[in-house]
């Protein structure tokens, strides 16, 4: 009976210290990215920052077509001062549904497209290097919207199936979370030769339930945001699992979601701390910061996944947010967030006295 006691005692006590997660300072600066007259955002749903601070956008503006199944797609770039430089990769044979954007530490820009199953390789003048994947052709029979088949249909090497995102280690191989529909994970040597994948549909470790966001640590560790099974799991370079992360913080009873009903019994990617958007800061001190759609929050982690403090909410009011699809943390102190709803980047400032 003591021992019952004693063990009750300590899970309150974890309880506890959940609940006191504490909320770390921030704020958003106002009107930082300066869009020409003529030029708008749709959703954004990626942002990337490169070495020398400035700011690239893949939106889902430019968009033409039909009111269904538009071509939706436009990278632009900004100066660290977020003044407008120039759009990359105009009416590009690629752009269709924009998913995310990456730099890599030679600067190059990579971007996932999960409309034409596409990764794109610019350089950083801003032409195309390398192509990965194929888009459907437009003479096909039977092209159009992807089937969510089950059984799904077995993955093929070098095509993807709704393609979300990609990131780098330090022998520059890429990995390349594929995505909606196939559920793994691709290696993709410095070359552009493919060396392997990992994963399925499922939720066992090493099962995927759309992996939507991706990034590596300086060990050459791989994080995987598993949002539709509420999950960051964690993987050595060659697809070897390690350890997942959940996070369980306590939500506030008057939290609203960002659209739609309030949701009673919140699951998959609209679960509280599903990961939506993950990032990892540079060396020497990395912290892995996360984002959920409800009730809107970002969360900050040790790379083994305590959390160490969170803040934000839904809405759609400088600070607050609307569904964030992207994050690039070019610092502990500085993110940037990429949001569908409210069409906008947000450059947030952490910490006491920002």
């Amino acid at each position: 009976m003591k021992l019952c006691m004693l063990a009750f005692l300590a899970s309150v006590a974890l309880l506890g210290q959940e609940s006191r997660v504490p909320e770390l300072p921030y704020r958003s600066v106002p009107d930082f990215l300066k869009l020409p007259p003529d030029l708008y955002f749709g959703e954004v749903a990626g942002v990337a920052v490169n070495s020398k601070g400035h700011i690239f956008v893949f939106s889902r503006g430019n968009t033409t077509g039909p009111a269904y199944g538009a071509s939706a797609a436009q990278l632009l770039e900004f100066a660290a001062d977020g003044k407008f430089i120039r759009e990359i990769g105009h009416n590009l044979y690629a752009w269709s549904y924009a998913h995310s954007v990456k730099v890599d530490p030679h600067d190059n820009i990579w971007v996932t497209d999960k409309g034409s199953d596409m990764v794109i390789k610019f350089t950083r003048e801003g032409r195309v290097a390398m192509v990965f994947g194929r888009k459907q052709e437009a003479s096909d029979e039977g092209t159009g919207p992807l089937k969510h088949q089950q059984p799904p249909l077995p993955p093929v090497d070098g095509m993807f199936r709704q393609v979300t995102d990609v990131a780098w280690d330090a022998a520059e191989n890429a990995y390349i979370s594929d995505g909606y529909i196939n559920s793994r994970i691709a290696k993709i040597d410095k070359g552009g030769n493919w060396l392997m994948s990992w994963g399925e549909p499922g939720d066992k470790p090493g099962q995927f339930h759309t992996p939507h966001s991706i990034a590596t640590d300086a060990a050459g560790n791989v994080y995987v945001a598993d949002r539709g099974n509420d999950r960051i799991q964690v993987f050595d370079g060659n697809g070897k699992f390690l350890r997942q992360i959940v996070i369980d913080v306590p939500v506030d009873p008057d939290a609203r979601p960002a659209i739609g009903n309030k949701p009673t019994h919140p699951t998959g990617a609209m679960k509280p701390g599903s990961p939506w958007a993950i990032c990892i800061t540079p060396l020497p001190n990395q912290v892995l910061y996360s984002s959920d759609a409800y009730p809107g929050r970002i969360y900050k982690l040790t790379l083994d996944g305590k959390v160490l403090s969170m803040f934000g909410k839904s809405g759609k009011q400088l600070g607050q947010f609307g569904w964030i699809h992207e994050m690039a943390c070019p610092s502990e102190n500085e993110l940037y967030v990429a949001e569908l709803l409210n069409w906008r980047v947000q450059k947030l400032l952490l910490g006491p006295g920002n």
